[in-house]
């Protein structure tokens, strides 16, 4: 049974800051890439960013420059450090972990968390 869950969401001002985690909590044996996903009202999920096990990252071109994605596999935690906000970046933030699990001998498979809101607005 694996647990990820989001933290760090808020209702910030545009031009503003938000870091966000994701905390993974279970029978663990391996995770390998981590990404988090957005929703905004009306909208299908899309990626923001991504980070594979060995620390390579994907942005989506919207959050390019703005957005950082980072990892800490001892604390099986990811981050999305998120500056210069804009009001299009307002969405359910969702963590995204493909997990090998401890029992079994079976694949490993995504898992989702609950998700966290980010508003921007003036």
């Amino acid at each position: 049974q694996v647990q990820l869950v989001e933290s760090g969401g808020n209702l910030v001002q545009p031009g503003g800051s938000l870091r966000l985690s994701c905390v993974a909590s279970g029978s663990i044996l391996f995770i390998g890439t981590m990404g988090w996903y957005r929703q905004a009202p009306g909208k299908q999920r899309e990626l923001v960013a991504s980070i594979t096990a060995g620390g390579s990252t994907n942005y989506a071109d919207s959050v390019t420059g703005r957005f950082t994605i980072s990892r800490d596999n001892a604390k099986t935690t990811a981050y999305l450090q998120m500056n210069s906000l804009e009001p299009e970046d307002t969405a359910v933030y969702y963590c995204n972990a493909n997990i090998r699990l401890r029992v079994g001998p079976g694949s490993p498979r995504d898992y989702w968390g609950q998700g966290t809101q980010v508003t921007v607005s003036s």
